[in-house]
């Protein structure tokens, strides 16, 4: 770290670090049901008579012990989520959250396979009732949302098929994307080529998980084999300098959650963390919360602990949200519209 980042952390006070935090914010990387709210869903539960305290703290925090068992708990959550109405009202909930933050501009993962089963009528249904809610949102709070459907990995090939097909019957101005997620250590990426293909020809952008939990080789498969443009974390390439180089120079974007990974582990803290090598190697980064009740994160933390760690101040966030929205999957004047929200003023 250079002399001058170092005397940018020793400078830092309390009204130093809200001026960071209250920065105007983007976030590409955003899993919908991931950003319930505990206390929605826990009062969503106890109107539908669904006993779900197993997968609760006594502080009403989510529980569990591992990534893996994580997955459960938050499928354990989403099957509160019956009706479009539910949806309306869980968009309004994380909305309301990512607006406190700052946050003007999100993209949000949505599956299919929990709105609806998979089946494009039903589908149709859920993603209208989520657009209402998301366009009363940013008349209200001023925060723009578009959705990117995700298949989901450890559901296997054939259920991504029936994403793909929903997100290709409903491709448009608000749903713009494609991608994957789930359990990275299940199947391989080239398995939901075929799901990737549908997408691209319908106008969708591409992203998928890598590289959070497997090695580099899983992002040189998501770019070689399914076309992306962005990555899903991506941190782990950091141990393949020709890797690393690889994302540079192709310009992928890489939607990294710093706050997820250390809470899950996948580095030890945030000092450990690689997103400033990824920058100094000419990567472009982005920062996210991913599931921000899971691990414990907002936004607003975010920004500060970067800033406590790595010096970094408005011109460098300024640079981190200038690379989401021009890798973002919104239509251009949407685009133009939030990277002139983010200038400072003059």
């Amino acid at each position: 770290m250079d002399e001058e980042r170092r005397e940018r952390i020793a400078a830092l006070d309390e009204e130093r670090l809200e001026q960071i935090a209250a920065l105007p914010k983007t976030e590409l990387h955003l899993h919908f049901e991931g950003a319930a709210p505990p206390g929605f869903i826990r009062g969503l539960a106890k109107e539908k008579h669904v006993d779900l305290s197993g997968i609760f703290n006594r502080d009403g925090s989510y529980a569990y012990r591992d990534f893996v068992h994580f997955l459960s708990v938050y499928e354990a959550a989403t099957s509160v989520l019956k009706t479009p109405d539910d949806y309306a009202r869980l968009t309004t909930a994380v909305l309301e959250e990512c607006a406190k933050n700052g946050v003007i501009y999100a993209e949000t993962f949505l599956s299919p396979d929990f709105c609806g089963g998979g089946d494009v009528p039903a589908w149709r249904e859920y993603l209208h009732a989520i657009r209402e809610a998301a366009d009363a949102a940013e008349r209200d709070m001023g925060i723009t949302l578009r959705g990117v459907v995700t298949c989901i990995r450890h559901f296997g090939p054939d259920k991504a098929k029936r994403a793909a097909l929903c997100a290709a019957e409903t491709a448009g101005d608000w749903l713009c994307g494609f991608g994957m997620a789930g359990d990275e250590n299940r199947g391989e990426q080239k398995d939901f080529a075929y799901s990737f293909d549908m997408a691209r020809e319908a106008g969708l952008g591409l992203t998928s998980h890598a590289c959070e939990w497997r090695g580099a080789s899983e992002a040189r498969n998501a770019i070689r084999d399914l076309g992306v443009s962005r990555i899903g974390h991506g941190v782990r390439a950091i141990a393949d300098p020709a890797t690393v180089e690889m994302i540079a120079e192709e310009g992928i974007t890489l939607e990294v959650c710093p706050g997820s990974n250390v809470f899950l582990g996948v580095f030890p803290s945030l000092k450990d963390h690689p997103i400033e090598r990824l920058r100094k190697a000419g990567v472009k980064v982005t920062v996210s919360t991913d599931d921000p009740p899971f691990f414990h994160t907002t936004m607003r933390k975010e920004y500060t602990d970067l800033a406590k760690t790595f010096g970094w101040d408005e011109a460098d966030f300024l640079e981190i949200n200038r690379n989401a929205m021009h890798a973002a999957f919104c239509d251009d004047a949407t685009r133009d519209a939030i990277l002139k929200r983010l200038e400072p003023e003059t």
